[in-house]
Parts: C-alpha cells; structure tokens; sequence
C-alpha cells in the first residue's frame, strides 16, 4: 500500500512554508530516518526525515513552490514490493483529492482574477489617453492640478504614453496653455471616479511608492524578492508599532568595571566572553531582581513569567532572528558564552529549530559594535520589554566634584506600557545599571 508523505508541521505555529529542495528523486529507496527534503518556513531551513521505507514513486511539489500548506501531500512512498502501477490504483486517493482540490480552487481564482482586472485592462494607451482618461504618475496629476495644466494637452514620456514630472515642467517652461479652466474643472471632476480609483492607494499609503517614483524619474532599479523571514519580520514589526503602546527609558551606564573584569576573565580562562555576554547575564539577573518587567500583556490576565528566557536579536542575510539563551539567570558566562556562539551562527545558516527562536520572554539588540551610540528598538510581541544597547565611548563625567574620563554607554529600554509601568521600567533599568557597573556582584 502506498503511504503519503506530507507537509510537515515544524512548529505549533506553522501553517504554510516552502520546500526549497528534494534530497531525494523518484525511484530512489529510503530508509527511516534519512533526510529527502529541507523546508523553509518563515525563519529557518530545515530537514526532513522519512518515518518510513520504501522507494519515492511520485513528488506531487516541485522544489522552490511558495505556501505548501501543512498536511500536503507532497510526495508518494512506494512500499517494498509495491511497483509504479501502485500509484493507479485507489492508494494514491489522496494524491488523487489533492490533485482535484488545486483545479478545483484554481478555476475559482483564475474567475476572479479577470473579475479583478477590467480596471487595468483599459490600461494599455500607447499615447497616455484612452476614453478620455489620461494616465499620469500621482506627482504628475499633482503638479498639473496645482499648476492649472490639463493633463489632456500633455503627451506623456512615460511607460506606455504616461505623463510624469518631466513632461508637467516641460509644459509649464513652454508656456503650456492653462487649459480651459471652466471646462477643465467638470472634466477633471468627471473622471476621478475612475482615474481616482487607481491613484488612491497610493495617496492612502503616504504617496508613490518606491517603485512608481523610479520609474517616474528614470532612476535604475532592481528587484529583490522578500524571504519568508522578512517578510514575516516586516509584518510583526508593525503590527507591534500600531498595536502596542510604546514608551522608552535611556540610561547612561559606565563600562569601565565590566572591561576591567572581562579582561582578566579573558586572560585567566579558555572561554573568550564578549561585552554581550556579560550584558545577557545582567539583564537576566535584573529580570530576577525586578520580576515585574518580565511579564507580557493579555486581554484576559497579566502574563507574569517565571523563568527568564532572553532573546538576543541576531542579523542575517534573510532578516532579523531573536535566538534565545533559556535560564539566562542561573547560567554561567561561560555556558552563555557558548550557546550564544552556536545559536549565532545557525542562525545565520538558518538551521534553528523553532523552539531555539520562538519563546522567550525579553529581547536584547546590541548595536554597539557597529559604533552606534543610541538607538529604541521596536518589542518583540508579545513581550513587554526590549533592551537597546549602544556603544561603549569614552565621556567626561563628573566623580567625586572633579572631571573625570570613562567609557560610558547608552541603554535604551522599549516598554509595552499596558504590562509594564513606568517606575517599574526605570527600577528594571536602575537594577541593571548597578550590575553592570559593580559585574563582580553578577559573580555572587
């Protein structure tokens, strides 16, 4: 009997991803165990095994197909014995369904795809005017309407006769006539439920979009296809900046102590500890000093957490991931050190399994090895909180009365203010301080 191989779920989230390539082909035998695929989801590629033996009779999903949803059917396992005339029989009903699904849906949106493109389709003019419409870049219309230009008299430069800028300050140094201003106004009037139709997306999403004003002002381009993973971290990013209620709190934090400690650390042992080690462990041990702050937000109840699970965004080519150090708190420098290396440079490859990512309960973003001083980093949802750390830079400070030089650096904290008040923001960011300031109590 014939067995399905389907989509499989990597993650309590997932419901789609892509199968970006087939370890194995047709005809080829497999053992439990052996890896025939990788899947892409939105944050990493990983491998899948096969559950059972048997021969590959049929891939149903070619390599690189976008959205296979979980629970496909994307191949077919011929058991021992079994031949290629098995995939004729009644065993490959599923594949049979599933096949009849795909038509099924596609008639469906090939419909509404026509039903969706009348308005374009009246779009091909090679002299910019169809029916009285004249097609002009939203800056164009613009300009014209201000200036009091028709539109009409104007023969567009543009892509398919299009009227842009140029052709609107070619006009206006010509002395183009002001065109009936009686008549203009009803005509203008009378197409911008049509010509408004198209042009209003743009206006609603702040104007042209970047690809319209390259091509308005011939500025050469070209196009990079978004990965899962940002456009998955485009999406979040957003939602959290209109969903959630943001609010900061800077600190300045003097680093002179925690180099110092670093170094001899450094000197004395095998293990190597990065500035961002020694951070990770004092916003843990502050999390457990201010329990408050790691916590998160729910229509129903406050999330209070109780263990402390810090997520340190990481950047790859694909986007940002936030890979997560578990039990940040109770670990040693070294352990973090460690895993903090590991999980860096998977994450890179994009061999993270979800629970390495997904889960925790406050973010860290340094920047400081870029030279940034300052900066607000945008939270994690549903977290509450995200600690944006700059660079350590020498600064004059007052000690003791007299002037003084230290090595200073600015932290910034991002608090969702529905879960995390104010003086419990700064009492989280003062706990910190001290640690950072006097690490040898980290040590305690």
């Amino acid at each position: 009997m014939t067995i399905n191989i389907l989509m499989p779920a990597l993650s309590p989230t997932m419901t789609e991803g892509t199968l970006a390539t087939w370890h194995k082909k047709e005809g080829d035998k497999v053992k439990s165990g052996d890896v025939i695929a990788e899947i892409e989801t939105d944050k990493a590629t990983m491998e899948v095994e096969a559950v059972d033996e048997g021969t590959i009779g049929k891939i149903l999903v070619a390599e690189g197909t976008e959205n296979v949803p979980v629970n496909e059917v994307i191949a077919i396992l011929l058991e021992e014995g079994e031949d290629a005339g098995a995939l004729k029989g009644g065993a490959p009903a599923p594949k049979a369904e599933a096949k009849a699904e795909a038509p099924a849906a596609e008639p469906k949106a090939e419909a509404a795809a026509p039903a969706a493109q009348p308005a374009p389709a009246a779009k091909p003019a090679t002299n910019g005017h169809d029916d009285g419409r004249v097609f002009a870049s939203p800056l164009a219309r613009r300009m014209a309407q201000q200036a009091g230009v028709d539109l009409a008299t104007l023969k567009g430069s543009g892509p398919h006769g299009r009227v842009v800028k140029a052709d609107v300050d070619a006009a206006l140094a010509g002395g183009a006539p002001a065109a009936k201003p009686a008549a203009a106004a009803p005509e203008a009037a009378k197409p911008a439920p049509a010509a408004a139709a198209p042009a209003a997306k743009p206006a609603a999403a702040g104007g042209p979009n970047a690809k319209q004003l390259a091509d308005a002002f011939g500025i050469p381009y070209s196009e990079q296809k978004h990965s899962n993973m940002r456009k998955t971290v485009a999406r979040r990013l957003l939602e959290s900046k209109q969903t959630v209620p943001h609010f900061y709190l800077t600190v300045d934090i003097e680093l002179d102590a925690l180099l110092k400690l670093r170094k001899e650390l450094n000197d004395r042992g095998d293990v190597k500890l990065s500035v961002n080690d020694l951070i990770i462990k004092a916003a843990a041990l502050a999390l457990r000093k201010v329990p408050a702050a790691n916590a998160s937000w729910t229509d129903e109840a406050m999330i209070q957490y109780e263990r402390v699970d810090v997520s340190v965004a990481v950047a790859t080519p694909g986007g940002l991931i936030t890979p997560i150090i578990k039990d940040a708190d109770r670990k040693g420098l070294g352990t973090i050190s460690g895993e903090m290396k590991d999980l860096a440079a998977r994450a890179r490859d994009g061999k993270l399994k979800p629970e390495e990512y997904q889960g925790g309960t406050f973010s860290i973003s340094n920047l400081g090895m870029f030279g940034v001083k300052d900066f607000a980093a945008i939270i994690n949802p549903p977290q509450s909180c995200i600690l944006a750390v700059g660079a350590g830079t020498q600064r004059p400070v007052v000690k003791d009365g007299a002037l003084a030089i230290a090595t200073v650096m600015s932290c910034t904290l991002s608090v969702d203010h529905r879960a995390v008040d104010g003086a419990v923001g700064a009492e989280y960011l003062a706990a910190f301080r001290a640690l950072v300031e006097a690490p040898l109590s980290m040590m305690l």
